[in-house]
């Protein structure tokens, strides 16, 4: 089966790479390289910084982010059957995803597991499916048109973007912030390996600012209308440290089970991720260490010198920031972007306590934006290259000082 599929796809390449076919070409190879590893890997840019091909990085992202797939479904479930029994409702609003439980004979039971993972999967599925057809799309087009491959970059960009989004984005909202976040983030400057932003989070930075009302707030966060719970960073930024013991726990925030972004509430989930990328050398432990240890500094300051009463964040320990929001899943998913972060071994330490700096200084300084990593994120990916080039220059100072200038 496997060898007549081969022999069948074969005979096909010929009319699509120079026959009536060839605009689809990409399309073919997309398909042909997905079923089958190519015989050549990428030699773009993407590999200038590493000697792993970009298929395994691509693949071996997206398994470690299976983990925080299954608990952001379960948990949005959760969170949904939790607030239905708190109003004293015996279903969801929503009537098409009410005849799909009843059809498999599901309920909105917050104990029973299988209800809550199944009541998730129908909000994260269909956000996941609208960016695969809107952000695929895009990749579709701008291969036909450069003439060239669709590489395997938008599968982690499209499995990262939806884990970013509360679960009760309208779907429009959703396919416009992806086709922003592949267009202006990636594709403008040359596609995959060219980019200096994170087209993930440009997707989900421009939902924000553009649709604030729909994309933030006490609403958004648990998928049932009229039910509002704030989120553990809106809670510590009101009323700091005691608020946080007298709504959540920190062990339960640690495992994920609380308001959030479907992806970003399980900090364990992300802990195992980034067990697998480390392992398999692609998540870059630098930027993860320096980045915690950056919060970490500025976070001790503030508790040591700051003033609670004017603003009681300053008094939350640095051991809560790092369950609250999203800052484990950017810790391990977005900050070690091998393409938008800097690539010098000494870069990444500076690039990662930058990252962890504005972390903390977005999320204590700035009440009306709690959550500080996306925008950290963002204001590290501007500056990576300029980091990179200054290390450079002074490895090359350092050298001709020792050996003398070469000719």
């Amino acid at each position: 089966m496997i060898q007549k599929l081969r022999q069948f796809l074969d005979r096909l390449e010929p009319h699509f790479k120079e026959g009536k076919l060839s605009k689809a070409y990409p399309l073919y190879e997309a398909l042909d390289t997905f079923l089958y590893a190519p015989d050549s890997v990428t030699r773009t840019t993407a590999h200038v910084r590493d000697a792993i091909d970009l298929k395994r990085l691509m693949f071996s992202v997206i398994i470690a982010l299976q983990p925080v797939i299954l608990m952001a479904q379960y948990n949005t479930g959760l969170q949904a059957n939790r607030a239905l029994a708190q109003m004293g409702l015996e279903r969801s609003e929503s009537f098409w995803r009410g005849a799909i439980l009843e059809f498999l004979g599901l309920g909105y039971n917050p104990h029973s597991f299988l209800d809550n993972f199944v009541h998730g999967m129908l909000y994260f599925v269909p956000i996941f499916v609208v960016t695969q057809i809107a952000g695929g799309l895009m990749e579709v087009l701008f291969a036909t048109l450069r003439k060239h491959e669709i590489n395997e970059g938008f599968l982690v960009t499209g499995m990262l973007y939806p884990l970013t989004l509360p679960p009760d984005t309208p779907l429009w909202q959703v396919a416009l912030g992806i086709i922003f976040g592949v267009v202006i983030g990636k594709e403008i400057f040359g596609g995959t390996g060219r980019n200096f932003l994170n087209p993930a989070l440009t997707g989900r930075a421009f939902l924000f600012f553009a649709y604030p009302a729909d994309i933030s707030g006490n609403s958004v966060w648990v998928a049932v209308d009229g039910y509002t719970k704030a989120t553990g960073l809106s809670v510590a930024s009101e009323s700091g440290l005691a608020g946080l013991a007298q709504n959540y726990n920190w062990w339960q925030s640690f495992l994920g089970f609380i308001p959030g972004s479907m992806g970003e509430t399980s900090t364990l989930g992300c802990l195992l991720g980034a067990v697998l990328l480390v392992a398999m050398g692609i998540g870059s432990l630098r930027i993860m260490v320096s980045m915690v240890l950056g919060t970490a500094t500025c976070i001790t300051l503030f508790n040591v010198f700051g003033d609670p009463t004017s603003n009681p964040f300053l008094a939350v320990p640095f051991h809560w920031h790092l369950v609250l929001g999203g800052y484990a899943f950017g810790l391990v998913f977005m900050a070690t972007d091998p393409v938008s972060a800097s690539f010098t071994a000494t870069g990444k330490l500076y690039y990662g306590f930058l990252i962890g700096i504005m972390v903390a200084l977005v999320r204590v300084l700035n009440p009306a934006y709690p959550e500080g990593t996306m925008l950290a994120i963002l204001f590290a990916n501007s500056f990576a290259p300029l980091i990179d080039y200054f290390v450079i220059r002074s490895n090359i100072k350092r050298r001709i000082a020792r050996h003398g200038p070469t000719s």
